[in-house]
């Protein structure tokens, strides 16, 4: 007989493991380009987009390959 659990469809199981898989893969992405942009950001920048890819995981290597590319390129705002 198979252990087959009622409250949990496959289908579920399938779609959750698919979901962590892109959020690893954008988590990848997302710090590698980080990395090779981190010498046009300040050390206080880099390390709020490395902390945002690290602890949100869809959203924030999502906004960092949307928005924080885009405005690398920008000179630094002086406060």
């Amino acid at each position: 007989m198979d252990a087959i659990n009622p409250l949990i469809p496959s289908g579920y199981d399938i779609a959750w493991s698919v979901v962590a898989l892109v959020g690893a893969v954008l988590a990848i992405v997302a710090l590698v380009s980080l990395a090779r942009s981190a010498r046009h950001l300040s050390a206080r920048q880099a390390l709020g987009w490395v902390l945002l890819t690290i602890f949100i995981p869809i959203l924030g290597p999502v906004t960092w390959l949307a928005i924080g590319r885009r405005a690398q390129g920008m000179p630094p705002r002086e406060a």
